[in-house]
C-alpha cells in the first residue's frame, strides 16, 4: 500500500491554532473524566473504607492481568443528567483482560448513591451486556448496588430496554455459550439479586456481600418477620444452604482472585479469521490529530490527513480515488488487521452514495472490518438531485450498512448531520462500537439551519394573520432553539445519553480502535446477504 502524502504545513499558524484549540477541548474532557472517575464526597469513601470495602476503581485493579489496557466505555454517561450528581451512571463497564482473555466488565460503583441504579444506569448495563452478546464476550459482573432508584422506577422498570433487558441479555449469554462470573461484593437487591442468580459462577464475601429478592426492612413490612442480612441472603447461608451462589471468600481480594481463577478455566474460541500483518506505527504522528481538525464546526478538512495518523505506516489503498470524490474508502491496516474505511469529505452525492454502497459490498465478500470516520452534513438535498435519484441512492448505501455482516466501527470526528450519519453508521446500525471526539457534534440538521428553519414556519403562519415581526420578535423565537440544539448536538449530552460509546482524544483513537477490533473477532464473521437494492 502506498503511504499517504500529507499536505499539511504542520509549522503554519492555521495548524498550531487548531492544535492549541483541539489540545484544550481535549485537556477539559480528560479533566471531566478524572473528575467522573475519582472526585467523590469524602463521606461516601469513608463509609465504604468503614466496611471493608474496595473502590470501585481498586476492584478493577486487582481484577485485570497487571500492565495490560483497559478499554472503558461511557466514562461520562449521565454526566448532563441527574444535576451531575450521578457521574458514570454510577457503574464502570468496559473491555480488559483477564487471566488472558478479553472479558466484558461491568462493575457497580457504591461511592455514587450507593451503586443505585439510575435510567442511565440501566441503560449503559444493557449497552456493555449488548457487546457482549454482539462479540461473544465473557463478561464479569462485580455486583455492589442498593437497587433501583425507586424515585425513577418509571423510567428503568416496565418497558422493553429497561431493567429486565439486564437479566433477558444474561440469559441470551447463557444460551450462546458465552460464560459469566459475578462477584457479590455488597448487597445484590431485588432484581440485582438475578445477576449472580443468572450467572454461570459467583463468589460472594463474608459479611459485606448478599443477596436476596427484598433485603431486611422489605420483608419486615411484607411478612412481619424479623431477620438479619446474614441470615436473609449472606455468604455461608447462600453457599451452603440455598446454593445460590458458589464460592464463600473473606475478603474482596480473594473474591477477586477466585473470580480471576474461575475465568481462567474459560473455553478459548478461535477467532474470526480476517488478514493481520505485524503492526507499525503511523508514519505522521497521532498528536498532529489536534491541528488537523479546524475549529469551526462548518469548516471542511482532508479526511486523508485522519487516516494518516490513524492506520499502520500511513499506508492507504485508495478504492475509486476519482469518483464520487466526497467520500473516501479503501483499505488500510490498523494495529495489523485489515480494514475498509470510509471517510467523509463533504456531502454525499449520488456517486458517492453508490461508491461508499457499493465498497461495502467488498469489505463483506472478502471480511475485512469497516471503520467509518464521521464528517457529514448530510446527503446533498435539491430538485436536481433528487431527479437524479439522491433518495434511491442514499437507500442503496443504508442497505448495505444495515445488511453488513463484518463488524463495523465508528469515530464521530467532527460533525454528524441529518441522514449523512445514517449511510455512514450512526447508532442505529450495529456499529460494534462508536465512539466521540470531543469536539464532535451530532444532530438532524446544524444548530442555524434548526433556528433558521423554525423561525421562517412561525413568521409564515404569523404573516398568514395578518402579523408582522420585528427583528426583536424573530431573534426571540430564534435564540432559544438555537441554544437548545447547540446543547443538545455536543458530545457532551451524546455521551450523557449513552448514544455513543465514549468520548475519545483524537490521539487515543487509533488504541481504542485496535482494542475493539481485537475483541470483535471473538464473534465469526456471517457470509454476506442483503435485502433488496432499488434500482
Amino acid at each position: 500500500m502506498k503511504r499517504i502524502e500529507s499536505k499539511l504545513n504542520t509549522a503554519s499558524a492555521e495548524f498550531q491554532a487548531n492544535a492549541a484549540h483541539n489540545r484544550a477541548l481535549a485537556d477539559a474532557f480528560k479533566e471531566k473524566q478524572r473528575k467522573a472517575r475519582h472526585d467523590r464526597p469524602q463521606r461516601d469513601v469513608d463509609r465504604l473504607r468503614a466496611q471493608n470495602k474496595l473502590l470501585v476503581r481498586e476492584r478493577l485493579q486487582q481484577l485485570l492481568d497487571p500492565g495490560t489496557p483497559f478499554l472503558e466505555l461511557s466514562s461520562l454517561a449521565a454526566n448532563e443528567a441527574y444535576d451531575g450528581e450521578v457521574p458514570g451512571a454510577a457503574c464502570v463497564t468496559g473491555i480488559g483482560i483477564v487471566a488472558g482473555r478479553e472479558v466484558v466488565i461491568n462493575a457497580g460503583d457504591a461511592s455514587v448513591k450507593g451503586g443505585a441504579w439510575y435510567p442511565l444506569t440501566v441503560k449503559k448495563t444493557i449497552r456493555a451486556l449488548d457487546i457482549a452478546i454482539e462479540n461473544r464476550l465473557p463478561v464479569v459482573h462485580l455486583c455492589d448496588s442498593a437497587g433501583g432508584f425507586l424515585p425513577l422506577q418509571a423510567d428503568l422498570f416496565a418497558d422493553k430496554y429497561y431493567a429486565g433487558r439486564i437479566f433477558r441479555n444474561q440469559c441470551m449469554l447463557s444460551k450462546m455459550g458465552v460464560q459469566q462470573v459475578a462477584v457479590v461484593l455488597g448487597h445484590c437487591t431485588a432484581g440485582g439479586a438475578y445477576v449472580p442468580g443468572l450467572s454461570d459462577y459467583n463468589v460472594i464475601v463474608r459479611g459485606t456481600g448478599a443477596i436476596f429478592l427484598a433485603g431486611p426492612p422489605l420483608v419486615k413490612a411484607a411478612t412481619g418477620e424479623d431477620v438479619s442480612v446474614d441470615d436473609l441472603g449472606g455468604c455461608d447461608m447462600h453457599t451452603s444452604v440455598s446454593g445460590t451462589a458458589d464460592y464463600p471468600a473473606s475478603s474482596e481480594q480473594e473474591a477477586i482472585a477466585i473470580a480471576r481463577d474461575i475465568v481462567a478455566q474459560f473455553h478459548r474460541q478461535p477467532k474470526a479469521g480476517v488478514e493481520w500483518q505485524p503492526p507499525e506505527a503511523p508514519f505522521y504522528s497521532p498528536e498532529e490529530l489536534y491541528g488537523v481538525l479546524p475549529r469551526d464546526i462548518k469548516q471542511g478538512f482532508d479526511m486523508h490527513e485522519v487516516i494518516a495518523r490513524l492506520v499502520d505506516g500511513s499506508r492507504f489503498h485508495e478504492y475509486q480515488p476519482n469518483y464520487g470524490k466526497t467520500l473516501i474508502s479503501g483499505y488500510a491496516h490498523l494495529w495489523g488487521y485489515k480494514i475498509g474505511i470510509l471517510a467523509n469529505n463533504g456531502v454525499l452525492f449520488n456517486d458517492s452514495a453508490l461508491k461508499g454502497a457499493h465498497f461495502i459490498e467488498l469489505c463483506n465478500q472478502n471480511k475485512t472490518p469497516l471503520v467509518f470516520l464521521q464528517n457529514i452534513t448530510g446527503f446533498m438535498v435539491g430538485r436536481e438531485y433528487e431527479r437524479r435519484g439522491i433518495t434511491k441512492d442514499g437507500a442503496k448505501m443504508i442497505m448495505a450498512v444495515s445488511n453488513s455482516e463484518v463488524p463495523k466501527f465508528t469515530v464521530m470526528c467532527h460533525g454528524s448531520f441529518g441522514a449523512g450519519n445514517y449511510g455512514m453508521s450512526g447508532r442505529a446500525f450495529d456499529s460494534r462500537f462508536l465512539f466521540s471526539w470531543p469536539q464532535s457534534q451530532i444532530s438532524v440538521m446544524g444548530a442555524e439551519q434548526a433556528a433558521n428553519t423554525l423561525a421562517d414556519v412561525k413568521i409564515r403562519q404569523l404573516a398568514k394573520q395578518g402579523k408582522q415581526l420585528t427583528q426583536a420578535d424573530i431573534d426571540a423565537i430564534r435564540d432559544p432553539v438555537l441554544g437548545e440544539f447547540k446543547r443538545k448536538q455536543s458530545a457532551y449530552w451524546s455521551t450523557s445519553e449513552i448514544w455513543d460509546d465514549g468520548i475519545l482524544a483524537p490521539p487515543d483513537t487509533r488504541n481504542a480502535l485496535g482494542m475493539a477490533i481485537s475483541a470483535a473477532l471473538n464473534a465469526p464473521i456471517a457470509e454476506p446477504r442483503y435485502g433488496v437494492f432499488r434500482m
